[in-house]
């Protein structure tokens, strides 16, 4: 039984330190730089990429996205729908185990799910549909919903962040708010925590007792079939040493390179660049609406008029062949964008900043504007952001950090003179952006919101009429209302879309498209 997740996916899926040279690795050892150093190993707890990433290393999910965009079943065996589509019963497949060697249950899998829906956008909303989850015996256990929705395939097969990934009930009794820190998982590569030296490398090895689906791989589904011994994520922050490692065979994979270094990677008879998600990714400035000065919406509503496109996507893809200027909260392209509606915002029109701001409760106090140093795609931003903002009448005072240290900063709620923060540039891949269901940033429900905590009663109320609807043309208009109700009260302000493709030697063979970086069915020469 297959089913697709929507009309996006269905419309985009088809689009498609250096080490020293005596160093001696094993036979089998893929060596990659990722786009950024594996300090956190919660993928549940953050939405980083690069937790993400470690996530489908490591751990596993119930359903998964084919390379169509199908939902297909990943660690389960069977599933069933009743009639009146309240109540689904699902089946693990035979032989699933942790590495610690336990079988993974039913209880496990309830656990999993309980903990990521309190901290992903789509688990909050499809939890405000769940009458109760229940075991029925040690592989087979069920939903049942108080009201129809299609979000329950929709939330077990989340390619991005957070993704429903499964865990041993000991460790995912763990409070969501918390961090956990045993990464013991059911995947096709063991973390070796043993070996993780944040700021130098994370160490992952093929788990021989997992049992792949017998299907070829296919997006994030199918066969995960491992053909690498050792996998080295290695921590290089500077994107022209790590390409200079590529060129010299010290490294095999560099996950962000810096555009500007794409050429050279071109000109390398025995490299090649290798774009695993041809989807893309937007830009994001996302406002803190807990402190002054973003708890004004006029201030927020100033933003939208100082800030423009263009000058963000110059300055860090800077060629045109790898970004878009894209007006619209859903992916250009999608079946949900709508450009119309942002109008004449994202035009730096600095007068109509200023009137607002004159107009607004805004004092001259600096804005904290956090800045991730060693993040390629967002590495630029905050000093576009801080030129465009003064030049509207703010003051702008930029922080600068590695991003692991940004990520945890970013959670915290006290105000900006004690270790808070108002504002941060971040980006979504298209997958995460496709709905207002899945789109982080337009969750406002305060509190449980992810962090900048916006708090909007009646764009939940657009959201839920969203999580009800099933006709096409119903779900558009909602979502036209959703980007124009976001806009109004400034969610957040998206400042285009780009692509960052991958930079691999030739010698790896076998990468899978998935919109993520992923390593089984890779191989080497």
């Amino acid at each position: 039984m297959s089913h697709r997740i929507s009309s996006f996916a269905a419309a985009f899926m088809l689009s498609a330190a250096v080490f020293a040279p005596t160093q001696v690795f094993a036979q089998k050892t893929l060596r990659t730089v990722m786009n950024s150093d594996l300090k956190i190993i919660d993928p549940i707890w953050t939405t980083a990429y690069i937790s993400r990433n470690h996530g489908y290393m490591v751990y596993d999910t119930l359903f998964a996205l084919d390379a169509n965009g199908e939902i297909k079943p990943q660690m389960i065996d069977t599933h069933t729908v009743s009639a009146d589509g309240l109540l689904y019963t699902f089946t693990l497949r035979d032989g699933l185990l942790w590495h610690d060697d336990a079988p993974v249950t039913s209880e496990d899998c309830i656990a999993s799910l309980k903990r990521w829906a309190t901290r992903d956008t789509l688990g909050q909303k499809l939890m405000t549909f769940i009458d109760k989850m229940e075991v029925k015996d040690a592989k087979t256990f069920t939903i049942a919903l108080k009201e129809k929705t299609g979000l329950v395939l929709a939330g077990l097969s989340k390619p991005s962040s957070n993704a429903a990934f499964m865990m041993p009930k000991r460790v995912a009794d763990t409070d969501p708010q918390k961090q956990i820190d045993d990464a013991t998982g059911s995947g096709p590569f063991k973390f070796v925590k043993a070996e993780w030296k944040p700021g130098d490398k994370a160490v992952y090895v093929k788990f021989d007792k997992y049992k792949p689906r017998a299907e070829p791989p296919s997006g994030l589904a199918g066969g995960k079939v491992v053909k690498i011994d050792r996998i080295e994520w290695r921590a290089i922050s500077d994107s022209q040493t790590a390409v200079n490692a590529l060129i010299a065979g010290e490294i095999d994979y560099v996950e962000q390179p810096a555009w500007d270094l794409l050429p050279l990677v071109k000109k390398e008879a025995k490299l090649r660049i290798f774009d695993f998600n041809p989807l893309g990714v937007q830009y994001a400035f996302r406002l803190n609406w807990l402190h002054k000065p973003f708890d004004d919406p006029k201030v927020r509503a100033a933003v939208w008029y100082a800030l423009n496109q263009k000058d963000f996507l110059d300055a860090g893809p800077g060629n045109p062949d790898y970004y878009r200027i894209c007006k619209s909260y859903f992916p250009c392209g999608s079946p949900l964008a709508n450009e119309a509606i942002i109008g004449d915002r994202l035009e730096s029109n600095f007068d109509k900043a200023r009137a607002l701001l004159k107009d607004s409760s805004y004092d001259g106090q600096p804005i904290v504007l956090l800045q991730s140093t060693d993040t390629i795609s967002i590495a630029n931003a905050p000093a576009v952001a801080k030129s465009l903002l003064e030049k509207a009448g703010f003051k702008v005072d930029v922080q600068a950090s590695d991003w692991q240290t940004m990520v945890g900063r970013r959670t915290k709620k006290e105000p900006p003179g004690q270790g808070g923060w108002n504002a941060i540039v971040s980006a979504w891949g298209a997958l995460d952006i496709a709905d207002p269901i899945t789109t982080g940033f337009l969750n406002a429900t305060c509190e449980k919101a992810l962090f900048g905590w916006p708090c909007d009663p009646e764009l939940e109320k657009l959201r839920d009429a969203f999580a009800r609807a099933t006709d096409t043309t119903q779900k558009k208009d909602i979502a036209d209302k959703v980007q124009a109700r976001a806009m109004e009260m400034t969610t957040h302000i998206p400042f285009g879309q780009y692509k960052q493709p991958a930079a691999v030697s030739n010698r790896v063979k076998g990468l899978v498209l998935a919109w993520v970086p992923v390593f089984w069915n890779a191989e080497l020469d």
